[in-house]
């Protein structure tokens, strides 16, 4: 970029949407992590145990992705700065990303309640699982919808 040129929203945004790709495609990996341990035999003794260790990663990982969006000097601040029209979507992301976190936590408290039944804790996690996906297409929506930049489906 030469000196009398000005940056657009899309050079402005780049480091930070390379970081968020980065960020999505480590959220993925522990979204299917989770998936993985809920579905192998909840009879199995371990199975809690391993369903907790990837809810672990993935509250880790969403912590992460919430830093780079919500951040000071985050996605969301310049991606405001740019599209104020997408105040109302990204409200809705920051919702998300309470809500996400929440479901972890509860999750989290019921999987140490043995009376919780390795169905119900199935139906919680799929719920969550299914969450984070709509959040992902909404991200997705936003980041396109501002800068015109595809995240894709992964790196």
């Amino acid at each position: 970029m030469s000196a009398t040129e000005q940056p657009t929203p899309s050079t402005l945004a780049r480091p930070l949407v390379e970081e968020l790709r980065n960020r999505r495609a480590e959220l993925r990996e522990s979204a299917s992590a989770l998936e993985l341990a809920l579905a192998t035999p909840g009879e199995r003794a371990w199975w809690r145990e391993r369903v907790t260790a990837a809810l672990m990663e993935l509250s880790g990982d969403l912590r992460a992705h919430v830093e780079i969006t919500e951040g000071t000097g985050g996605l969301y601040t310049e991606l405001l700065a740019a599209s104020p029209r997408l105040a109302g979507d990204v409200d809705r992301l920051v919702h998300d990303h309470g809500e996400i976190s929440g479901q972890i936590e509860s999750l989290l408290t019921a999987l140490d309640d043995p009376g919780q039944s390795t169905e119900e804790l199935r139906r919680r996690g799929t719920s969550l699982l299914g969450l984070l996906v709509r959040h992902r297409q909404r991200g997705s929506d936003l980041v396109y919808g501002a800068y015109e930049i595809d995240l894709g489906g992964e790196t």
